[in-house]
């Protein structure tokens, strides 16, 4: 997802673009991979002295909820990256580091015909585990 495709979004839901959400949104455009709200207050830190949890959750939940982030668990914790819109695929994604590998393999064809009276509303595929880096340090 593009910068400007996340402004958008946000406008088009009724939210306005403040300097916090565009510092938020260039974080994870530069981010390789996931990351957790304590990674965003770190980069914040410097430029938004004291700012809150409660107000970065409130924006990560937004980003969330708008679509130009998407969210998945790791050891507990929450953790967020730009959304992928360019097409359906899925990740590995590295325990350790957050980095994450496109999956272009969707298990969902198997799952159909075995679920074939069922009504499939939508389905989510990570894979864990260690990136080469990560496995190798």
């Amino acid at each position: 997802m593009k910068h400007t495709e996340a402004i958008r979004k946000l406008k088009e839901n009724g939210y306005k673009s403040t300097a916090k959400r565009e510092d938020i949104l260039t974080f994870f455009m530069d981010a390789d991979g996931y990351r957790t709200a304590k990674d965003l207050i770190q980069y914040l830190e410097p430029t938004y002295e004291g700012i809150s949890f409660d107000t970065v959750y409130r924006n990560l939940h937004l980003f969330d909820e708008v679509g130009i982030l998407e969210t998945t668990e790791l050891n507990g914790e929450k953790h967020f990256r730009i959304s992928c819109t360019h097409h359906h695929h899925h990740h590995f994604i590295c325990k350790d580091c957050g980095k994450t590998k496109e999956i272009d393999v969707c298990p969902m064809n198997e799952v159909q015909n075995t679920l074939a009276n069922y009504l499939i509303e939508g389905h989510k595929f990570e894979i864990y585990g260690l990136c080469p880096a990560c496995k190798s340090a």
